[in-house]
């Protein structure tokens, strides 16, 4: 009889354990996801500023020779014509790898700040929720920067358009925090990496090193947009959102972009 308790209660120990494990440790291999395919934006929507949504003013974004490029050589000047590229759905909990490099000049017309200057768009709005004249989405901005032999600039910095963050237990409201990484050049190939905890923590990381991260990405109460995007539950930190990749006038080349599912599900 006491063996079969013993055995019992080691079951039942067992048992807790597994749920437990389920419910603080979220499964990492599900593997990866490649949202770009090579060929071609099948799964994306492009919104450009000044244009409804999916017009792909002047053949902005597009794939040429299997890279994903965002390319101004048929505008005469760019006046404000921001674009973001949205993947299809939205994501939660995940890693994200992308693979870029910035190319050529800058489109006549792009204001200085955003010279070598795009970005990875990360819990955002919808497209369907931004205005027809909204410059950016409403998100977490993972900012892309390059520099030059004489020019330093830090790479994978954090942006915050109608958003805020907390680091170091404080609510951070500067639009534009800089990382602690190197400079990266013109026509070379960048790794940007992104982990993702839903609304818990979120690190940039290059060359397999963190170099920002923070935690509780919200929405900025002082934003126009603030009501409007609160959920009907009155939370205002971003558990999930859209993704999407920027041209701000700056040429830019994209030969990778993946995902991998950190979904905390035990199925």
């Amino acid at each position: 009889m006491k063996n079969v308790q013993f055995k019992l209660k080691i079951f039942a120990m067992s048992f807790i354990a597994i749920l437990l494990f389920c419910s603080f440790h979220p499964k990492e291999e599900k593997g990866w996801i490649q949202l770009f395919n090579g060929e071609n934006l099948n799964d994306w929507q492009v919104k450009i500023t000044k244009h409804e949504l999916g017009e792909n003013y002047k053949h902005t974004f597009r794939v040429e020779n299997g890279l994903l490029k965002v390319r101004y050589d048929e505008y005469e000047t760019f006046d404000g014509e921001f674009g973001h590229l949205f993947y299809k759905h939205n994501f939660s909990h995940y890693k994200m790898r992308v693979e870029y490099r910035f190319v050529g000049k800058q489109a006549p017309g792009g204001p200085q700040w955003a010279n070598r200057n795009s970005g990875i768009m990360i819990h955002g709005q919808s497209p369907e929720s931004m205005g027809k004249d909204q410059q950016f989405p409403i998100c977490i901005e993972v900012q892309l920067l390059g520099g030059t032999k004489t020019e330093e600039r830090s790479n994978l910095n954090l942006c915050t358009p109608g958003t805020n963050v907390v680091m170091d237990k404080k609510l951070v409201l500067d639009h534009c925090i800089s990382s602690n990484s190197k400079t990266y050049l013109d026509n070379q190939w960048v790794t940007a990496e992104i982990e993702v905890r839903g609304d818990s923590i979120v690190k940039h990381i290059i060359d397999g090193k963190v170099v920002m991260q923070y935690t509780k990405p919200q929405l900025d109460e002082r934003d126009p947009s603030y009501q409007k995007l609160l959920p009907p539950d009155g939370n205002n930190l971003l558990k999930n959102g859209s993704i999407s990749l920027q041209g701000e006038s700056h040429p830019i080349d994209f030969r990778k972009v993946e995902l991998l599912n950190l979904g905390d599900d035990c199925n």
